[in-house]
This record gives C-alpha cells, sequence and structure tokens, in this order.
C-alpha cells in the first residue's frame, strides 16, 4: 500500500507508533528485540508502507504497556463521550482474519473499555503476552464459537456464553467454523 493510499486511522497509527519509540528512548534495533518483530517491518510500519498484523500490534502494546484500545484511542483527535456506531474505529488484520470495532467512546484515561470482535472461519490469533499483566477480561459471543486458550486452559464459548479471567501469559482465539464469530470484549485495566 502506497502513501497516497494510508487510511487515515492508520497514518495516525503510524505516526503514534514512530513517536512512542522516540518517547522511550529506542532504536529500531532495540524494539525489535523486546518485540520479535524485525527492524525492517517495524520501520516499515512506522512509515506506515503496511499495516500491523493483530498479533503483530500486540507485541507493540507489550513492549509499551497499552492495550490495543489506549493505543487506537491515542490516535483520536478529541475522544468524544458518545461515538455513533457508523464513526466507531474499525481496524481489520485482513492476513489473520480478524476485525476489531472500538465500541466504547476512545480515552487513554479510561480504565474498561468495551470491543467487538469478528473472525472469520479458521482464524488463528496468538498473543505472546497481555499489553497489561492482570488485564481482566470477559468475553461474551454474541454468534457463533469461539475457542480462547488462556492460563494453559481451553475453553469453547458458545452463542450467549461469557467467560471472564485475567491475563497473565500467553492467550489464543480461534474460530473453529463454520461460519464467522462475533463477539463482545470487556477489557478492564487493573
Amino acid at each position: 500500500m502506497g502513501k497516497t493510499e494510508v487510511e487515515p486511522v492508520e497514518a495516525r497509527l503510524a505516526e503514534r507508533l514512530a513517536h512512542l519509540r522516540a518517547e522511550h528512548g529506542w532504536s529500531l534495533e532495540e524494539l525489535a528485540a523486546r518485540t520479535g518483530v524485525s527492524r525492517s517491518t517495524l520501520s516499515r510500519l512506522e512509515r506506515a508502507e503496511i499495516s500491523p498484523t493483530a498479533a503483530m500490534l500486540g507485541r507493540l502494546c507489550s513492549a509499551y504497556g497499552r492495550t490495543m484500545s489506549q493505543l487506537l484511542a491515542e490516535v483520536e483527535a478529541e475522544p468524544p463521550q458518545l461515538v455513533p456506531a457508523d464513526r466507531q474505529t474499525v481496524w481489520r488484520d485482513e492476513t489473520s482474519g480478524f476485525t476489531r470495532r472500538s465500541v466504547s467512546p476512545p480515552h487513554p484515561g479510561l480504565r474498561g473499555e468495551v470491543v467487538e470482535g469478528v473472525l472469520r472461519p479458521g482464524a488463528d490469533i496468538s498473543y505472546d503476552e497481555p499489553p497489561v499483566p492482570a488485564l481482566e477480561q470477559h468475553i461474551w459471543v454474541l454468534d457463533g464459537v469461539l475457542e480462547v486458550t488462556t492460563g494453559g486452559a481451553a475453553h469453547r464459548i458458545g452463542t450467549g456464553d461469557c467467560l471472564r479471567f485475567r491475563l497473565w501469559g500467553r492467550s489464543r482465539f480461534h474460530n473453529p467454523g463454520p461460519g464467522p464469530v462475533r463477539y463482545a470484549l470487556l477489557i478492564v485495566l487493573p
């Protein structure tokens, strides 16, 4: 994707990622060592030449100690109190088959947020670590079936079911199919 084709949110995200690295005083090499993402990929992300995958963005959020919603809220101009559905930030990771809608009005200082996630059939996303240790999550499946692994335990969550847990280590989200799964995710900071 060329510079002229970059979505506004992706351009602001790229700029924010570059500023965060500068704020921490890290070189691309140091950030690569902290995240496991190559130096060249990080450079291309910061120049908005590529969009991050969900797993990659998760690694960056972990390095910077932010949730994904906090990071995305930081690229908003002025956080509103009400966000109509058609103006909620939607981020897509076409590679992994994940669509993430920030339902809560963004604000970096809030301790809770609501996110809508959609995974296409067969989608499988793993996160090495939470962006913030002891992050509390509630996953309420609205349509379909979602398999979530956290703390070494696998959970199969069907339509209407809700799973609550604190996230300390690796996690995995998988849609066994046959259709897409749509879920609400409530995130509460410790």
